[in-house]
């Protein structure tokens, strides 16, 4: 794919980043071959082993979803039927689920992006993760034109679909090309009926809108894609599954023993000849021949290290907790030590700036994108907002407190009241009234 939009004289990112996003991804499914996958001497020949994985990754970022796009965020418009209709095409897209999951991909492979078109009339919304983006041309880091790919099944046949979007003239047109696998080549092939081989949008703003962590990307400062949460943290999340995986090992090389001269392990009987007295399935026990000098039951149980283990895992949880930007100590607190959300915010913690830090790209991707689809629906000039809700450290009462204090002082106006309260900007709260 990337060798045929070099053909086409664009400028394509290169294998190397995409293989990096590629070990993300491996990470944040829990398994990876290069370290989870092990050969160990046993003094007799190599055996293959495989470590345990606490999937920390993956927690991260759903950790990151949770508190950027949670149950309370909401999109609206200052046009009542507008809004209706905004709406309507977000629920029938199942935008409030899918785009929680966007978020969690994105953290965790660097970038995501929505990509909106009609289809049959209706407006549809794609959620694309980073390995299906090859941005085209980019300005001061942000992506102006961008192809997407997917595979698709067509005819019991591998495809691959390929969605363009170039500018042109100061508006944006849509190319659309489908090839069909065969073998490591792709060859190109016809359209399915219904699809456009390219679609002049008239529009000044792409149908597309890209997301990425807000952090610089330290592996390619001219790359216009973003790098995982957990891009610096490897080396941690590297540590945390060696200890995880010397803790399962620690119980099961530690488990209680008795040792049992074989005499007492079994008895006589005529009928079937020599019946055990313990069951088979009784691991703990381990039968002995009288030969080796023990005659008697002996009980060993194994000191099992669980203080240094559990230690060393909270100190390793802790820094990538902060590595990540989720603060100190997320993982480790006990119920006396959580602060009420005032005292975090009023201590201005790293992870209250964090996601404030990173609403602001997503907040934007959301507002391009109900204009998208606004304008779709034949609404131009409309006024977007976007409200993020409480996130679990944000005290909404507090607010909702102070402000209503404010208003019955003077000190701020209806609209500002509103605006602090409901996240209502003027115009939309004159829509309200």
């Amino acid at each position: 794919m990337k060798n045929y939009l070099k053909k086409q004289g664009y400028n394509v990112l290169s294998d190397t980043f995409y293989n990096t996003i590629e070990m993300w991804e491996s990470w944040y499914k829990g398994k990876v071959k290069s370290f989870h996958r092990y050969t160990q001497y046993n003094g007799k020949k190599q055996i293959l082993r495989e470590r345990a994985s606490l999937c920390m990754a993956k927690r991260v970022c759903e950790d990151w979803a949770n508190l950027i796009l949670n149950e309370r965020f909401e999109i609206n418009v200052n046009d009542k039927k507008a809004d209706l209709c905004l709406k309507k095409v977000l629920l029938d897209n199942d935008f409030f689920v899918l785009s929680n999951r966007l978020v969690e991909l994105t953290f965790a492979l660097g970038t995501g992006a929505f990509v909106e078109y009609l289809a049959n009339g209706e407006v549809v919304i794609d959620y694309i993760r980073a390995d299906m983006i090859y941005p085209l041309s980019w300005d001061n880091g942000k992506i102006t034109e961008c192809a997407f790919a997917s595979e698709k099944v067509i005819n019991g046949k591998a495809h691959i679909y390929l969605n363009m979007h170039i500018l042109k003239d100061g508006h944006y047109k849509i190319i659309n090309k489908l090839f069909e696998k065969n073998g490591a080549k792709l060859v190109e092939v016809n359209l399915p009926d219904g699809i456009a081989k390219s679609i002049d949008t008239g529009y000044k703003k792409p149908f597309f809108q890209i997301i990425t962590p807000n952090i610089i990307n330290n592996i390619d400062f001219d790359n216009p894609m973003g790098i995982s949460v957990f891009a610096n943290s490897i080396d941690i999340l590297k540590g945390i599954d060696l200890i995880y995986d010397s803790y399962q090992n620690e119980f099961r090389l530690g488990k209680k023993r008795i040792i049992v001269p074989l005499g007492m392990a079994q008895m006589m009987s005529e009928e079937t000849g020599v019946m055990p007295v313990f069951d088979d399935n009784d691991t703990e026990f381990y039968a002995i021949k009288e030969s080796d000098g023990i005659t008697e039951i002996k009980e060993i149980n194994m000191n099992i290290r669980a203080d240094e283990h559990e230690a060393a895992l909270k100190r390793n949880i802790n820094l990538l907790s902060e590595n990540a930007g989720l603060g100190v100590g997320r993982y480790e607190k006990t119920h006396d030590e959580i602060k009420t959300a005032t005292e975090v915010i009023s201590e201005k913690s790293n992870l209250y700036q964090n996601i404030k830090k990173n609403e602001l790209i997503v907040e934007k991707a959301l507002i391009d994108l109900a204009e998208v689809i606004l304008y779709l629906k034949g609404f131009e000039n409309k006024v977007v907002s976007v409200y993020f809700g409480d996130s679990i450290i944000e005290d909404t009462q507090s607010v909702f407190n102070r402000a209503m204090e404010e208003f019955k002082n003077g000190i701020i106006t209806k609209d500002e009241y509103l605006n602090k309260v409901y996240n209502l900007n003027k115009e939309v709260s004159d829509k309200k009234e």
